[in-house]
């Protein structure tokens, strides 16, 4: 049975002339039929992931393949049991993706071949091939391509200096890269041809997403789940045999809930099974737990009484000594 809603992803290379009007125009429109999401624009095109009702996603793809230039989007659909964004941003940017290379180039000019999800299966299996991971560090850690290779990074404009730093891995050698939906891998693909950094450099063509869905890989070779910026934050890719590889913060076993620590000064993201979150107050640390500002405190409106009373519970304090 099909569900009442739906999330979008998708994105386009595309020359927008005025980025600040075409971004304005955007909002009012999303805003009208009641569109939730976020969509960056900028002079070389669009991203965005954005949830609504069947109705409301069916009368944003219409109107975006309205637009000249957008003609062609293709976006990948995932029904929701509702909204999948809590607001509606539409924001105008240098970039659609953040790369900032200090010489930027257009994938419409130069970006690696496209590899069909079957394809990047076959390089997955090919000895000859190296397989990188292109999202961030905390994006690897919930699920990954196995043997893919792990990136020390938190963010996609470390990635250059990063494969800089370690081109040993890649050069002379086929690479397959591969993101989310596709929109990283267009241009750090040709960034990598242009830098002569790997022999020869394809990406996986509608990203993650779309591997998931493809009726004759079905996700094969993908483990743990795959990480999406919505209040999904997780979403199953690998159909064929499933598997949880990321581990509790707290107890090191096999889970896949992604939770913020309470402490908003620290905000470290880690993996925590509901128990646990209840259990530890949401804090990465004993210091976190006891911290003022626990946002987990505010949430469920401990008193200084109850809250002692859970940390007692773990053998600590919340008026422990500070080192």
């Amino acid at each position: 049975m099909s569900k009442d809603y739906r999330v979008l992803l998708y994105y386009k290379y595309q020359a927008i002339e005025d980025p600040d009007q075409f971004a304005k125009k955007h909002l009012v429109f999303c805003k009208r039929i009641g569109l939730r999401g976020r969509i960056l624009v900028s002079e070389e095109g669009i991203n965005g992931t954005v949830s609504g009702t069947v109705e409301q996603t069916d009368q944003y793809m219409d109107h975006l393949h309205s637009l000249p230039g957008f003609e062609d989007v293709w976006f990948k659909i995932d029904e929701a049991d509702d909204y999948a964004h809590k607001k509606m941003f539409v924001r105008s940017r240098n970039e659609i993706v953040s790369l900032s290379l200090d010489d930027d180039l257009s994938p419409l000019d130069i970006t690696g071949d496209y590899l069909k999800p079957e394809e990047f299966h076959q390089a997955l299996l090919d000895e000859d091939t190296v397989v990188l991971d292109t999202r961030n560090d905390y994006e690897y850690d919930l699920g990954h391509f196995k043997g893919a290779i792990r990136p020390d990074i938190r963010s996609f404009r470390e990635l250059p200096q990063w494969v800089r730093d370690n081109k040993e891995k890649f050069m002379d050698k086929k690479v397959a890269v591969y993101c989310t939906g596709g929109v990283r891998c267009e241009k750090f693909s040709g960034w990598m041809l242009r830098e002569g950094i790997g022999d020869k450099v394809g990406q996986l063509e509608g990203g993650i997403d779309t591997y998931g869905k493809d009726p004759k890989v079905q996700g094969d070779l993908w483990e743990g789940k795959m990480y999406v910026f919505d209040e999904r934050i997780s979403v199953p890719v690998n159909h064929v045999n499933p598997s949880i590889i990321s581990k509790d913060h707290y107890d090191g076993q096999a889970c896949d809930r992604y939770v913020n620590c309470a402490n908003p000064e620290c905000n470290k993201q880690f993996f925590s099974s509901k128990e646990n979150e209840d259990k530890y107050l949401r804090g990465c640390s004993a210091e976190c737990r006891r911290h003022p500002r626990n946002l987990y405190v505010k949430e469920h409106e401990l008193s200084d009484e109850e809250w002692e009373d859970r940390l007692n519970a773990i053998d600590e304090s919340l008026y422990a000594k500070q080192n």
